[in-house]
């Protein structure tokens, strides 16, 4: 019946805010107490709620129940989806007062700001390192912790970013994206192996021996290291 009256009787003895449900009250206070109940089995992460457990275990499972109409692209979170539909509309709704940049999402433009203000709100605990933004904090707490979260289905190994256990998989995929444009010979890796293999053609030597001042074009070749 209170879903209809609006009637909300159970109330927040910390914020004041009002609940229909007891149930909800005893949620909301976990925000307060900072009790978080459910606990991952894989990463040992912890929530508040079991409803974000069970969107936080898709990291792991690999599960995207949330498919786009319009090009197929699957997402673990409704979220997620949500904000990916706007690349078809086109609709970009938050612009930046600095240099008008336009962005589909309110948190993007958020943290654009931080390239204008070089506001670095986010500090890690153990070392005072700042970042802009929250999730690039969230990837440099691993480094202490040693967390994991990304394995491998194949083979069991962990990676701390899901790019690099993306890259991985390329190992018994046996798929290589990356093709030089001279000669085609193709690479799972850019940033490394095509761009020292771009050498060979460029002639580029990218690396400098410190103790004869000689260049090279691979660091491995050096013997003076």
């Amino acid at each position: 019946i209170r879903i209809h009256t609006g009637e909300k009787p159970f109330s927040c003895s910390e914020c004041g805010r009002r609940f229909g449900f007891k149930g909800n009250l005893q949620k909301h206070m976990r925000i307060h107490t900072g009790e978080k109940p459910f606990s991952c089995s894989v990463c040992k992460k912890s929530f508040t709620q079991s409803g974000a457990l069970k969107t936080h275990m898709r990291i792991h499972t690999g599960e995207k129940p949330f498919s786009c109409s319009e090009c197929d692209k699957r997402y673990c979170q409704k979220s997620q989806l949500k904000n990916h539909m706007m690349t078809h509309t086109g609709i970009k709704a938050f612009s930046c007062s600095v240099c008008k940049k336009s962005f589909t999402q309110g948190g993007s433009l958020r943290s654009h700001m931080t390239v204008h203000t070089g506001e670095k709100p986010f500090s890690c605990s153990v070392c005072n390192t700042s970042f802009t933004h929250s999730g690039s904090l969230q990837k440099h707490m691993r480094i202490h912790t040693g967390e994991k979260p990304f394995s491998c289905s194949e083979c069991g190994r962990a990676f701390t970013e899901r790019g690099t256990l993306k890259t991985h998989m390329m190992t018994h995929s046996g798929e290589k994206p990356f093709s030089c444009s001279v000669c085609k010979k193709s690479f799972t890796h850019k940033r490394g192996s095509l761009r020292a293999h771009m050498a060979v053609h460029t002639g580029e030597k990218r690396f400098s021996c410190s103790q004869n001042f000689s260049s090279i074009k691979q660091k491995s070749l050096c013997t003076n290291i």
